[in-house]
């Protein structure tokens, strides 16, 4: 963040880094002086990486001392240069905006190169823009709108159109369509057919959803001081809750050339939470959709042929949850004759290898591991390179590294194995790949690698920090300690002061996000490190974050700790996690620990308080979903199940208000449209009623947000108040302040 107070200050901060006691003006001072410009004191860290089939070149961007440069890499000649005159291009953009652009620093983001490296697209004041660079041309990129004919559907053959009257599936010649054919007449107001259908590769059929329509859920939200008038605006928008009624939809089948509706078995999909759209065969024999039943424990694959039998194709099912929203994977080989599917059915994310009418033929991976992403399936070769983590012993189980396995599960080959996070751009036909590794306590190198043997071909860039160490900045520590159960291994890090003093007491503070849908401790290094957690420890505290169990990426087992449980939090794991640090290091004070988070991280700091006040004395909690009834269907019914039952208000903030011990801060945007603001104002509510101490800030104009940077002060201000017993500095600093000389 930046604070406006700062004034010419900062340039006497490092000399004077260990003259003030925490928690000072000095210490803000400090803090300040980590933002924004440590990324650009990490030099030779590629970005943008491209690969350019028609020049057969990589192409990426660095930042270098001398200011960023834009590389191609030709994989032939092994060799790096310029990808084009970064003067001329400067010229080029400075004429047309009228800004002075800085041609060793210019201020562009999301760059895009042709395939033919001849036009570069880019970013610039959140303007999208296009450089021809053979011209050096640079003008406002305006995309013309694509031409929507009023819902009309063409037929692969282009002789036919399909549409929507009057609720029902109309067909027309595409010769003369004033002549119609009405091919279903079920369709109403309340039960129409959906305008997206889908026609089979030969023309002769259509599939097509009918839906019953649910009646939409509306939050309001009210702008209290808007730009543009002086009296408040009310704002509306469809938002539906846990336990709402979702729209249902029923797979219909029509034959073109009959002019008639074939019935299709639906009866297997009762209580949908949703359906994929249809996807036909390429031969036309039938088409596939998936359902995803309400609660999300039944999930299946399913064909409707052209006499409109349905078959079950894969048929996924759980006692808790199957994460549809970020571990579903699905592959259909030679036009559907095999199937490969992403499943936990082991405890651990897998793929399977099914044939076509469903059948297991084996299991592809396999192991105490998981796979996070597959990168490409060869059908010609069978087989598959794929995303995994936690197969490498004495590594960080989080690390992903690339592999290449056989489809019938032989041959599994490492691709990268360095200890690190590694992140992968292949070429055009997967032969090769550059591989950025790093770890948060050590740089990233860039490599060049064939895919064959894995095996580096060249290595590209090796980044250089020498100057961010220069201002005093310090590594993270990666740590590690049992959690609940005494043997699952826990991974956070641990973040110190620039004047860190062995011989002192620390208070900590705990950053915290533990929505199930992921795991959130960074693994790259960063050293621009988002959410601010180097500045927090500025001030004089220690900063810690980990994933405890509830968090995914890791087996079955410890992601199903979240089931209908979110106040559960891994706070088990965290508070042990903490207490082995404090156990190796006598400097962190777990009698003043602190914790902070914004969404989920919001309801589960205030949770900290509530459920753990014997270990959190102190909480700062941002947009917080505090009762998941009140937050996002999707999201909350994924976790917490559905129907709604009495898991529910066991893990409501709201429900257990009254039972607040400890400091705690509120901090809500009166536009949030993630969630629900009177979710936190219920909150507020009841610690009224109850009688309790608390803070409470409420930012006009704000949506979902930590705070911005008036919250971000709040933040900080209440941590030093409460953990470091010391008053802040007033808000009001002069611009002229000088800081004593140590």
């Amino acid at each position: 963040m930046k604070f406006k107070y700062l004034g010419s200050v900062a340039i006497l901060i490092f000399i004077n880094i260990h003259a003030y006691a925490q928690g000072k003006l000095v210490d803000y001072q400090n803090a300040e002086t980590l933002n924004g410009f440590m990324q650009k004191k990490t030099y030779y860290t590629p970005e943008n990486i491209q690969w350019l089939a028609d020049l057969q070149k990589f192409f990426y961007s660095r930042r270098t001392p001398q200011g960023l440069e834009f590389l191609f890499v030709d994989t032939k000649e092994q060799h790096k240069s310029p990808a084009f005159d970064r003067e001329k291009f400067a010229v080029a953009l400075s004429g047309v905006s009228k800004d002075k652009i800085s041609a060793t620093d210019p201020p562009i983001t999301r760059l895009i190169m042709s395939s033919n490296g001849k036009e570069l697209r880019f970013t610039y004041k959140r303007a999208s823009w296009i450089c021809e660079l053979s011209t050096y041309t640079c003008k406002l990129n305006i995309d013309a709108p694509q031409h929507t004919d009023s819902g009309r559907t063409k037929s692969p053959d282009q002789k036919w159109v399909s549409y929507i009257k009057k609720f029902n599936l109309y067909i027309s010649p595409a010769a003369d369509q004033t002549k119609e054919y009405q091919l279903s007449t079920d369709g109403s107001e309340e039960n129409s057919y959906s305008p997206y259908m889908a026609w089979s590769p030969d023309s002769k059929k259509i599939a097509a959803y009918k839906v019953n329509i649910a009646k939409q859920r509306l939050a309001y939200l009210i702008e209290s001081s808007p730009a543009d008038q002086l009296q408040p605006k009310l704002r509306q928008r469809a938002y539906p809750k846990p336990g709402d009624t979702l729209d249902q939809y029923t797979p219909c089948l029509f034959l073109v050339d009959a002019k008639k509706q074939i019935p299709v078995n639906n009866s297997a999909i009762t209580e949908q939470f949703s359906l994929t759209e249809p996807v036909w065969r390429n031969d036309s024999r039938a088409f596939t959709y998936e359902y995803n039943k309400r609660g999300h424990q039944k999930y299946m694959v399913m064909e409707v042929n052209s006499t409109g039998e349905t078959k079950e194709l894969i048929h996924e099912q759980s006692n808790t949850f199957f994460n549809y929203s970020r571990k579903k994977y699905r592959y259909d080989l030679a036009d559907g004759k095999e199937i490969i599917w992403a499943s936990e059915r082991d405890g651990w994310n897998h793929l399977y290898l099914f044939d076509g009418n469903g059948k297991l033929k084996n299991q592809i991976t396999k192991g105490n591991w998981v796979v996070r992403r597959v990168i490409k399936v060869n059908e010609k070769e069978r087989n598959i390179i794929f995303e995994g983590s936690g197969m490498e012993k004495d590594q960080d189980p989080y690390f992903i590294q690339y592999y290449q396995i056989n489809l019938d599960g032989t041959g599994l080959k490492k691709l990268t194995w360095e200890n690190g996070n590694h992140s992968a751009t292949f070429n055009e036909d997967y032969s090769m790949f550059i591989d950025i590794y790093s770890r948060i306590d050590e740089p990233a190198t860039t490599i060049l690698r064939a895919v064959k043997t894995g095996k580096v071909i060249n290595e590209l860039e090796k980044a250089d920090i020498s100057a961010l160490l220069k201002t005093g900045w310090v590594f993270p520590e990666v740590f590690s300690a049992k959690g609940r159960d005494g043997e699952t291994a826990i991974w956070g890090m641990i973040i110190r002061p620039r004047n860190f003093d062995p011989a002192k007491k620390y208070p900590v503070i705990e950053y915290i996000y533990a929505g199930p849908h992921d795991s959130f401790v960074p693994k790259n290094f960063a050293a621009d490190n988002i959410l601010g957690l180097h500045e927090l420890a500025e001030l004089g505290f220690i900063v810690v974050q980990c994933d405890g169990m509830g968090t995914s990426n890791r087996s079955k087992k410890f992601h199903d700790v979240c089931w209908k449980n979110l106040k559960d939090g891994g706070f088990p794991d965290r508070i042990a996690f903490i207490k082995a640090a404090a156990k190796k290091y006598a400097y962190m004070d777990t009698s003043r620990v602190g914790i902070f988070g914004s969404s989920a991280g919001g309801q589960s700091s205030m949770g900290a308080l509530l459920f753990h006040p014997e270990f959190y004395k102190v909480a700062v909690s941002s947009s917080g979903c505090h009762d998941n009834r009140m937050d996002k269907l999707w999201w909350n019914e994924q976790w917490m199940g559905y129907p709604v039952g009495p898991q529910y208000a066991e893990s409501s903030n709201v429900e257990h208000a009254a039972n607040l011990q400890g400091k705690l801060l509120l901090i809500l945007g009166e536009l949030d449209e993630n969630v629900d603001p009177s979710s936190t104002m219920q909150v507020v509510n009841k610690l009224i009623k109850a009688n309790k101490n608390f803070d409470f800030l409420l930012v006009p104009g704000m949506g979902h947000s930590l705070g911005g940077d008036y919250g971000e002060h709040k933040r900080r201000d209440f941590f030093v108040k409460h953990l470091l017993g010391v008053e802040p500095p007033e808000w009001n600093w002069v611009q002229n302040i000088t800081v004593p000389k140590s």
